[in-house]
């Protein structure tokens, strides 16, 4: 199969981003929709060899599939159970060799043979393996479905109220309507919730830490705490902390879906009509991050001055400079980000305690322009974007123009398009779409 676009970053030996980061306030996308895997016990196998790792390490059995076997999972985070998904590749190849499977990245695809290698990705564009996450996602769904019908029906609930400790037993609904009604504290209906005492469980703990359930700081008392989320009307749960999504039914019924996503459908108006008018459809506009501060600029222009001006970094200049093609201001781009990331400077190396001292020394010590060795950033792993929604990566070109010399860009391109020409098609016959019409019609 020809490779396809790949948003977990690459890793090299301890210098590893084992999943992928995300500039904030950007347009969301499926790579950022909620983990919801629930932990285990039986522990994650390797798909080529004997290795097996605990699923809280799963990191450690990523690393291990990329540095021994140079294969990557796309969205790890979006399957549903991890271990089943392992065990079902692992026996497929076993029967087949993983090119009859995964999309093959050659790194290095101007050089000598003997530098060339093949990376393979294994990702959800392929059918089967589209079929096999919404197969796991469906059981699941059907899963959690029944645990909370469970709780629905469990009238032997008993608990205090983390604000005033009245005492509650019967059904969890007495208890989350008093905190709602009572002290203006709701973390949504209870049909919506779902393992609804270790949700409980995970607040008081924040509660008994000292710390706020919305701002999440930390005070020195109770009484401080107290006064800080009555006064600030902080007595409601940070939306944005994915610790809790696990915890919303509404995480699971869509994959690779956030709630956010889900909850702004209309399936009423969902109809296939091909001669809807998009003539008024208005796109979100792309925030392109500076590579030294948290600025965003909407052109291409505007970031690039802003770099120039604020930081004295010109990528033009560098681009002129060292005759930079396309892939190679890629590489360049991700390298920076990676190492300003792990608070470290990019020219020497020399790593700092905070990202603030790495910037403070970069622009002190006159680093800002000096590069190292290309042979440091010139490397495949910087392929992969540091930042999964890095805008700034889509505003590099070969030329001034942007569209010169197209024959020799093609021969610096590493990856071949997928074909994906019936994804459209995958995703209407849903089996998770299916099985949600079934429960509403016997409902």
């Amino acid at each position: 199969m020809a490779a396809s676009d790949c948003s977990l970053s690459a890793f090299s030996g301890k210098d590893s981003i084992l999943e992928p980061l995300s500039f904030p306030d950007q347009p969301a996308d499926t790579s950022s929709a909620p983990g919801v895997q629930c932990p285990g016990s039986e522990p994650l196998v390797c798909l080529f060899c004997s290795e097996s790792i605990p699923l809280p390490q799963k990191d450690v059995l990523l690393r291990h599939l990329l540095m021994e076997h140079k294969l990557v999972i796309a969205d790890v985070k979006l399957i549903a159970d991890l271990r089943k998904y392992l065990l079902y590749w692992k026996g497929r190849f076993l029967e087949q060799p993983v090119t009859d499977f995964c999309s093959v990245i050659k790194t290095n695809s101007t050089g000598p043979v003997e530098k060339q290698e093949d990376y393979f990705l294994l990702c959800d564009v392929l059918p089967e393996d589209r079929v096999l996450r919404e197969k796991l996602q469906q059981k699941r769904l059907e899963e959690v479905l029944e645990q909370q019908q469970k709780e629905r029906d469990d009238c032997s609930f008993h608990r205090l109220c983390m604000f005033c400790s009245e005492e509650f037993t019967g059904n969890r609904s007495s208890l989350l309507n008093h905190m709602a009604r009572e002290h203006s504290f709701s973390i949504g209906l209870p049909d919506n919730i779902v393992y609804c005492s270790e949700f409980l469980d995970t607040l008081q703990d924040k509660l008994d830490s000292l710390q706020c359930l919305y701002c999440e700081k930390t005070f020195r008392d109770k009484t401080t705490l107290k006064d800080h989320m009555r006064k600030k009307a902080h007595r409601r749960i940070n939306a944005k902390n994915h610790e809790y999504d696990r915890f919303y039914v509404i995480n699971y019924l869509e994959l690779g879906k956030t709630w956010e996503e889900v909850q702004s459908e209309d399936d009423r108006e969902l109809a296939d009509d091909e001669d809807d008018d998009w003539s008024d459809w208005q796109a979100h506009p792309v925030s392109a991050v500076c590579l030294f501060c948290d600025h965003q600029s909407e052109t291409l222009e505007q970031i690039y001055a802003h770099m120039k001006e604020a930081h004295g970094f010109d990528l033009h200049h560098l681009k002129t400079e060292l005759n930079l093609k396309f892939y190679q201001q890629v590489k360049l781009v991700n390298f920076i980000r990676r190492q300003i990331h792990q608070s470290r400077c990019y020219s020497c190396m020399r790593t700092f305690d905070c990202r603030a001292d790495a910037l403070r020394h970069i622009t002190t010590e006159g680093h800002v322009m000096k590069l190292p060795e290309m042979s440091a950033w010139d490397q495949p792993q910087y392929y992969f974007p540091t930042y999964e929604n890095d805008a700034l990566l889509c505003t590099l070109s070969d030329s001034e123009e942007g569209d010169g010399d197209e024959e020799h860009r093609g021969e610096e391109i590493p990856v071949i398009a997928e074909d994906i020409s019936n994804l459209r098609a995958l995703k209407q016959s849903s089996v998770l779409k299916q099985l949600l019409k079934e429960r509403g019609g016997s409902s």
